[in-house]
Parts: C-alpha cells; structure tokens; sequence
C-alpha cells in the first residue's frame, strides 16, 4: 500500500462532466484527483451525436432554461476549442401535412435565434428545395425547408483536453484505475483505489467526493458506499450508424419521424454520413451496450423516408451505442425524460460533503462545472473565480474562423504532408499538430505506418500526453482511423502499444 493522500475533492468518472470539474477546480486552486475505472470518454461521452446545440426539440418539453443555456455555450465553446468544434448549418425539411406543422417549426427557430446571445452563427432561413443542392439527395416531396445553425464537436477529444488541461493544471488524472470502496472518517473520505491493470491497491483522502459516473452514478452509491436500491437516473440508449456518404454538402439534415422523434444525417469523417440517434428505456449494465436490430432497422427506416436513395442495413460501416443517464424526473417516454442536470449534495454539517452529479449534456458540461464549483466552494472554502469562459484548450489559440489558416501554417511548416492529412492534424491537435510533428522532415521519421494516415509518432504523442493504452482508445477516441483501418492493422497496432508501454523512450 502506498502512502495516503489528502485532496481537496476527489471525482470518480472521466466523462464529461468529471473532466469539465476537475479542469474548473484544478485552475481555481483546488488540489484534485479524478479517477476513471476504464479509458475517458469510454462511456456516454463518446456515444453522442457529436452536437454542441441548444437542442431545438427541448422546446416543445418547454425546457426553456436548458435551451437558452445550450444556446449561449455554442459560442463560448467555440471560441475555447476552434479545432474540434466547428459551426455547422442544419436543414430541416418539411411537407404539407408533415409531423410539425410550418408555423410551429417557424416560431421554433425564432425563439432558437434569439433566446441564447448568438453573435457569430448565422440566423434561420428559408430554402426552396427544389432550387437548393440540399434537396439533391431528398425526396422531391420535400419542398420546402428551414437552415439553422448549431456546431459540431469531437466528443472523445473535449474529454481528454479538459483531462489534458486539469493535469496540466496540477490535477492527478488516472484512467484505468477504479474507486473500489469509499467510506467516511469525519470530515474526510477515505478511498480505496484499484488499478484495473496491475491490480495493486492506494489508499487516498479527500474532503469532498464528487460522484460524476455517468450510468454508474448510482452503482458507485451501491457498491462504493453501501446505499443499495438507490434510483435516481434513467438509463435510455441512443444508437448511431455510420454509413457511406449520402450527400456532399457540408449540412446536416434533422428530419422529423411520424412518432413525433428525430434523427439527424451529419457529414462524418470526410467519407461518411452519421445516421441517429435512437432513445429508448436501458435496463441492462452500460458496459454491454450496443446497438439492436431492432434499432438499425429503425433508422435505416427513417432516413428512408426523407433520402431518395434508401439507406439499408448493408450500407452501415460502423455502429456506436452509449446509454444516457438522464435525470428520472418521471416522464413517461424516454425521448420526453429531461437533458437537463441535477447536482445533489449529501452530508450532514459533522460529515464529509459528497455531490452527486445526474445528467447534463455536452453543450452545457461547462456551466455544470461551474454550478458544481459553487456548491464546492460553499462546502469546502471558495478559491478562485469563475475562468473557463474566456480561456482555450489545449491546441485551441488559435482564432474562431482560423482553422483553414492554420491548415495552411502547419502544411508550409511540413510539406512532406498530404492535405487530408495536414487537415486532420489540425482538426485533433490544433497548435499543438506542430509539437507532435516535432523536427520531422520528411514522411519516414514519424515511424511505424498503421494504415491510413496513421503513424507511429501519433500514437506515442496519444500515449505520452492523452493517456492512450490501447488501440481502441487510439482509433475510436482520440482519432476515429479505425473507420479506414483493417482488423489486422488495429491488432498491429495493439502490439506496438503494449511493447511500447513496457519499453517507454526517455
């Protein structure tokens, strides 16, 4: 057993929202552990559907607060990672006699544009479809449609650069490593932690525990803590399909089903066209998720009904399933159950404080955070002030609409790159594509070709800065080449990493 530790607040979950808190708190001067049982962004956050938005079907749940929050972090985030958030317009078709009638979809979109703040996006306009490249690849019943703007953004990779930049900041940051027991001493919490890995056992202290498990909130209660039968989220499944590219304009589509659902049809990856999602009440562990016939053959189905060319299960290249832990406030139909979040605080004023986090969503994990460090601060003591609004994350200094000059700095700066290449670089890493390049000179001296444009000196940054172990944190989190690589290039590149991780270069 090690020596004991003694944190400020500990954070069990390396989603989202335990990465957005311990960046918050590690830059406010609190000392912090977080403590993720597999990879980060393993779980909900990396199965979204990629959107930083205010969320346009809240509305009709008159979730009015969360919308008009979402609405005024599209920018701020925009601002704070210009590489792997992007501004993206969405067309939503509609028909004589469709779901929504035109006047309800109208005043939608005028609450959207001026609830949140919007300053650089562009407003809602009108198409004519029949006139407009995006009715190409629709049904020629679809007319008529509305342009939004909303943004997209690397799920995975918001995860690990508030990760990056919380241990940047002094936060000791552990993936793989697993809150096997907690238990209160007084005014401490005494916790057990386990490397998922070696197996070998800490033993750490901290006055404040902040429960941030996502689809596990409420087993870390059960098991960690002893509290059986708790219940206080909803677990509902959202599925996604990766097809082929069905169209080349860079908008997306949102397209209303006759069951009062939607989907979205989301340019992906270059090459491909992300199809989802689905919601649907999840009973079993979160772990074991993947995506139902049942599912495919519903989005599939309800693509079909707005492209011309129907999209069938044959065409999928990829699935991604995740379960939400939405907030159980009682709805009746897993699409009506609430996006919002819910910070509950427990412990008597002789005890040490545990928050326990429920919900939320991608678009408003800052402002959780921040909600989340006030109840710290009056639980604990209050260090420093809000921050995160006007700052960057790691490779974001960079300008909103500089992405393509930067792409072109990073190209000049290394000629021996292909375009596609230069642009990825740029699209993950941002300033800091340069730093992972380092003094390379010419294709051959970033190492080991894995497929693609996939080379050994990614991979050594991914593990020397973000904590990658395995391939699949490689090509499904911190990039997405595992849609361009081969079963036998991933297993050879698994065998790179494990040698590596036994043989670290000093």
């Amino acid at each position: 057993m090690q020596q004991e530790v003694i944190h400020d607040l500990f954070i069990i979950g390396g989603g989202i929202n335990g990465c957005g808190i311990a960046r918050d708190a590690a830059g406010r001067g609190y000392s912090v552990g977080l403590a993720e049982m597999s990879d980060f962004a393993a779980g909900t956050s990396s199965g979204a559907t990629k959107l930083i938005h205010g969320g346009l079907r809240y509305l009709e749940h008159y979730e009015f607060r969360l919308v008009r929050e979402s609405l005024m972090e599209r920018e701020v985030l925009w601002a704070m990672a210009p590489h792997i958030i992007k501004p993206m317009r969405f067309v939503l078709p509609y028909h004589k006699g469709g779901v929504r009638p035109a006047w309800l979809i109208r005043l939608g979109l005028f609450l959207y544009d001026h609830l949140g703040g919007r300053k650089l996006l562009p407003a809602t306009k009108s198409l004519d479809m029949r006139r407009d490249v995006a009715g190409k690849p629709l049904k020629p019943i679809f007319d008529k449609a509305f342009e939004y703007s909303d943004g997209w953004v690397d799920d995975a990779r918001l995860v690990v650069l508030n990760a990056r930049d919380a241990a940047d900041r002094g936060a000791r940051i552990m993936n793989r490593t697993r809150v096997s027991a907690a238990r209160r001493e007084g005014k401490l919490w005494s916790l057990t932690l386990t490397d998922t890995v070696s197996g070998q056992t800490t033993t750490v202290k901290t006055r404040m525990l902040i429960n941030a498990a996502g689809p596990w909130v409420d087993d870390v209660l059960g098991q960690a803590m002893g509290r059986n039968g708790v219940h206080n989220v909803r677990l509902v499944q959202g599925s996604h399909i990766i097809v082929k590219k069905k169209f080349d304009d860079p908008r997306a589509y949102f397209f209303q089903n006759p069951d009062n659902r939607i989907i979205f049809a989301i340019p992906y990856e270059n090459d491909f066209t992300l199809i989802g999602t689905t919601d649907r009440d999840y009973k079993a562990d979160p772990k074991d998720v993947k995506i139902s016939d049942e599912e495919v053959q519903y989005l599939c189905n309800a693509a079909s009904e707005y492209f011309a060319e129907a999209v069938c299960p044959q065409d999928i290249v990829w699935t991604y399933s995740a379960v939400r832990p939405l907030y159980d406030d009682g709805a009746s139909k897993a699409q009506e159950a609430t996006r919002d979040y819910v910070l509950k605080l427990d412990g008597s004023s002789d005890e040490a404080p545990l928050l326990n986090v429920f919900g939320g969503k991608l678009t408003t994990y800052r402002r959780l955070a921040e909600h989340a460090m006030e109840i710290i601060g009056k639980a604990l003591v209050v260090k420093g002030a809000p921050w995160t609004a006007q700052s960057r994350l790691p490779g974001g200094d960079f300008g909103v609409t500089a992405y393509e000059s930067e792409v072109k700095k990073l190209s000049a700066a290394y000629p021996f790159l292909e375009a596609a290449f230069a642009r990825r670089l740029v699209r993950l890493y941002g300033t800091n594509a340069a730093k992972l390049l380092g003094s390379a000179s010419h294709i051959a001296d970033l190492g080991q070709h894995f497929g693609a444009d996939l080379y050994a000196r990614e991979v050594d940054w991914l593990m020397a800065q973000e904590w990658a172990n395995h391939a699949v944190d490689v090509v499904w989190r911190r990039t997405k080449t595992g849609l361009h690589l081969t079963a036998q290039q991933i297993d050879a590149l698994e065998t790179y990493m494990v040698a590596a991780a036994h043989n670290p270069v000093t």
